[in-house]
C-alpha cells in the first residue's frame, strides 16, 4: 500500500528530522507539524512545515485533512515549563491524535513509544504513561485506523541528546558520581529507527504490531560513559553511587538547569533497556553497532576538531562561520 502524503507530529525533533529526510527520499510528500516552524527552514525542502501551537483537535483535524498517514513522535523526558505532564503528552495527546485521524479520514498511524513501556506498573511515570498512551492508540484506533507502534531503547546519532550530553558532563572538572552505573542498554541508531518507520509504513503485515527496537550490543551505563570518555580523550574517575545516594543525586539535579537527572529518570533506569526480541530483524534491518560510530558522533567535542574548525573558518561562508562560532568549545 502506498501513502502519498504523510504528516509528522514532532517531525522537527531528533528522530523526526532523520525520518522526514528518509521519507522524502522515498518519494513521500511530508507535512511537518511543529510549534517552532521558523527554526527549521531545512525541513521545507521538498515538503511543508506548518506551525501548530497547542495540538488541539481544532488545529489537528484541518492540518491532517488530505494526508494518507500520520506519524506521532511527540514525547518528553521530563515535565516542562509549559505545564505539560507525562500524561498530557503521552496519553491525552495520543488520544487526540487518534481522534483527529478519524475526523480527518486518515487510516494509517505510526506511533513512537518506548522500550519497557508496558512493563512499568508502579515504576517510572515516563514509562507508565508511554505504555498507557501506546495501549490507548492501539485500542482507540480499532477498527478503522491501522496502528503500528515502535519501542526503541536509547537512541544515538550525530545530533543526539544522549552521547553528546554525557560528553558535556565529562568536561566538568573532578570525578563523575554516577547513579545506576550497572543499568543496561542496547543503543539503537537513529537511521535504523527511521528505516523501521519507513519500511513499516506501507506494509500491511505491520498493522496492529508493536516493535521493540534495539542495537546489536548491550552496554552498562558505566561502559557507555567510558566509551565516550575514550573518544573525547578525557580521563575521568567514575564513582558508582549506591541507590540511596543515586536517589539523592536525582532529587538535587532535578532542580539544575536542563533537569539533567530526575527521580523519574532514576526509576526508569531500574529496568534494563534491552530487547527480548528485536523488531529491526523482523523488518529486515541489520542493527548498526554503536562502537564504530561513536568517534565520529563525538568528534566535535575534541580539541583537535575545534582547532581544525578555526583553521577552516576564513575559507567558509558567513553562515558556516556563525555555526562554527556557536559550536560549544571543548573545555
Amino acid at each position: 500500500m502506498k501513502y502519498a502524503k504523510v504528516a509528522l507530529l514532532g517531525g522537527s525533533g531528533f528522530v523526526g528530522r532523520h525520518l522526514t529526510f528518509r521519507l522524502r527520499n522515498a518519494g513521500y510528500d511530508c507535512l511537518v507539524l511543529t510549534r517552532h516552524a521558523f527554526r527549521h527552514p531545512e525541513l521545507r525542502l521538498g515538503g511543508e512545515v506548518r506551525e501548530v501551537n497547542d495540538y488541539t483537535l481544532e488545529q489537528l483535524v484541518p492540518a491532517l485533512e488530505g494526508c494518507d498517514a500520520v506519524i506521532n513522535l511527540i514525547g518528553i523526558l521530563n515535565p516542562n515549563r509549559r505545564g505539560e505532564s507525562f500524561r498530557t503528552v503521552h496519553v491525552e495527546l495520543a488520544e487526540r491524535v487518534v481522534e483527529a485521524c478519524r475526523q480527518a479520514g486518515v487510516r494509517r498511524l505510526l506511533h513512537m513509544s518506548a522500550l519497557n513501556a508496558n512493563q512499568a506498573a508502579g515504576g517510572s511515570e515516563y514509562l507508565r504513561s508511554k505504555g498507557e498512551g501506546e495501549n490507548r492508540v492501539h485500542t482507540l484506533g480499532k477498527p478503522d485506523i491501522a496502528v503500528t507502534s515502535f519501542q526503541p531503547s536509547v537512541i544515538f546519532g550525530p545530533d543526539d541528546n544522549f552521547l553528546n550530553r554525557f560528553a558535556r558532563l565529562l568536561k566538568i572538572p573532578g570525578p563523575l558520581p554516577l547513579a545506576c552505573a550497572q543499568a543496561r542498554f542496547a543503543p539503537v541508531y537513529v537511521l535504523d529507527i527511521a528505516e523501521a518507520f519507513a519500511r513499516a509504513l506501507p506494509d500491511r503485515h505491520t498493522f496492529g504490531r508493536r516493535y521493540p527496537l534495539c542495537g546489536p550490543d548491550t552496554y552498562t551505563l558505566e561502559e557507555i560513559i567510558r566509551l565516550i570518555a575514550y573518544h573525547i580523550r578525557r580521563h575521568k574517575e567514575i564513582i558508582r553511587l549506591p541507590d540511596t545516594l543515586g536517589r539523592l543525586q536525582a532529587a538535587i539535579l532535578q532542580y539544575a538547569p536542563g533537569r539533567p537527572f530526575t527521580p523519574d529518570n532514576f526509576l526508569s533506569l531500574q529496568t534494563d533497556s534491552v530487547c527480548e526480541h528485536n523488531g529491526l530483524h523482523e523488518l529486515g534491518i541489520t542493527p548498526t553497532p554503536l562502537a564504530p560510530l561513536a568517534g565520529e558522533i563525538l568528534q566535535r567535542h575534541t580539541r583537535a576538531n575545534w582547532f581544525n574548525c578555526l583553521r577552516r573558518w576564513a575559507r567558509r561562508d558567513p553562515l558556516t562561520r556563525e555555526r562554527i562560532r556557536q559550536t560549544p568549545r571543548p573545555g
